[in-house]
């Protein structure tokens, strides 16, 4: 099987090396990949929204299936312009990955709420403001305890999510999103929403548009400081499988959240194919959701797909075509935890081309490329915020996250920045339960 991925990030470098692995698999493109997709397939320097282009390039390459990465492409509407044109007598290009309807989800805070308002999904109470009813928006801010959550309702590449303690800083905030369009057009309708409490998680699910599979849980942690301090960033690391998500609340988030999601869209007429990115809170051992992505997270897919012991084109190809009841999900059984190694500066402003010292990788370590390049030497340099994931799979969250740590330290380059407490935060709750 041909395949075309899409994408430039970690997670494209996590499924373009389990892609890779599949006997499945003739030929990989990557577009437009980074230095460590390079290791697994052919880089192609195509844009993920220049659809045309993509097409093209899937009929001259005879190409069996492309695989959307990040949201962009798929917020957009590419899995509607390939059926489109097999419709219009092309020949049929799978897409794993969900319509421009079902992408929604992640695309529009505001079409998510009301998704799941409508579907009895559990989630915060909320009320989207706009420059038209600003006044109603600010009046239900104050109707609020502290904190405050505003959220962009369309992509904001991840910052458009605002939280404060301060309502004279919310109130101030909420009328410059809409009306300054801080966000530009991804803020001209501002999401005001109950702060969730609990304990943050991130579970995913695929769907082949009729039956679906609980996939992995997988905890990220996206401040930039240690102790989670600092601004929000893409993500520092994660960890997986989650400790607290047992069998009683992932079965919790399979019927709440996950059933109603799949069965909601199929019922209005726009089945789900792809991965369900579920961003809940644990509200005392009860789901609510934050969040929906249509696609797998980053940095979770780095913790998530070493687990992953199903053949990664199998899974996509089911996901594609219909497949997923008679595809067993399986994986290893061993924790993982991934920790990024990000460039100095991050998330603000930052320097590339930062030549990379890469020693071997330890045995039960990988290496994801995020944010980075081959300068005309041929040398890894850095070419973005977040440079390289590592994931190390150990026998509990501490032996992985020991060995993480390990192999973080030999990696060398100006600037490396990193966060040593990954994981602490779940060994801490493990340990209090223990004692408890």
């Amino acid at each position: 099987m041909k395949i075309l991925l899409l994408g430039s990030g970690g997670r494209e470098h996590a499924f373009a090396m389990k892609i890779a692995q599949s006997p499945k698999l003739t030929k990989l493109y990557i577009a437009p990949g980074n230095a460590g997709t390079a290791q697994c397939g052919e880089n192609v320097n195509m844009g993920v929204l220049d659809f045309d282009a993509i097409f093209d390039f899937c009929i001259q390459n005879k190409i069996d299936l492309v695989v959307p990465g990040s949201e962009d492409p798929l917020v957009a509407g590419i899995y509607d312009y390939f059926q489109e044109k097999a419709n219009n007598g092309a020949p049929k290009i799978l897409v794993s990955g969900p319509s421009a309807f079902a992408a929604q989800l992640e695309g529009s805070k505001d079409f998510s709420k009301a998704f799941m308002q409508r579907h009895g999904i559990p989630t915060a109470g909320a009320f989207t403001a706009n420059k038209d009813n600003l006044e109603q928006g600010l009046a239900y801010l104050r109707s609020l305890p502290a904190p405050y959550v505003l959220k962009a309702d369309g992509l904001a590449a991840g910052k458009g999510v605002i939280i404060t303690e301060s309502l004279a800083e919310a109130e101030a905030t909420l009328s410059e999103m809409i009306l300054g369009r801080t966000f530009g057009a991804a803020s001209e309708k501002v999401l005001i929403e109950e702060f969730l409490k609990g304990i943050e998680i991130s579970v995913f699910a695929v769907c082949d548009g009729k039956n679906w599979k609980m996939l992995a849980s997988a905890k990220d942690y996206k401040r930039i400081g240690e102790g989670d301090t600092g601004p929000n960033t893409g993500g520092m690391g994660a960890i997986s499988p989650v400790p607290f998500a047992d069998e009683v609340f992932l079965n919790k988030v399979a019927n709440q959240v996950a059933k109603p999601t799949f069965e909601g869209l199929a019922a209005e007429g726009h089945p789900f194919k792809g991965f369900l990115f579920i961003g809940l809170m644990n509200d005392n051992g009860d789901p609510k959701v934050i969040e929906f992505n249509v696609r797998m997270g980053d940095p979770e897919t780095e913790a998530i797909f070493p687990r992953l012991k199903t053949d990664m084109v199998d899974l996509l190809t089911a996901i594609a075509s219909d497949g997923i009841e008679t595809l067993p999900i399986e994986l290893d059984n061993r924790t993982a935890a991934t920790v990024f190694l990000v460039s100095k500066g991050y998330p603000g402003t930052i320097e590339k081309g930062k030549k990379m010292h890469i020693p071997m990788v330890e045995a039960d370590c990988t290496l994801f490329h995020a944010g980075t390049a081959l300068n005309p030497l041929n040398e890894v340099v850095t070419n973005g915020g977040r440079v390289l994931a590592i994931t190390a799979l150990g026998n509990g969250i501490e032996q992985a996250k020991n060995s993480a740590m390990k192999m973080a330290e030999l990696i060398d380059y100006e600037g490396k920045t990193y966060r040593t407490d990954i994981g602490l935060d779940l060994i801490n709750y493990q340990k209090n339960q223990t004692n408890g």
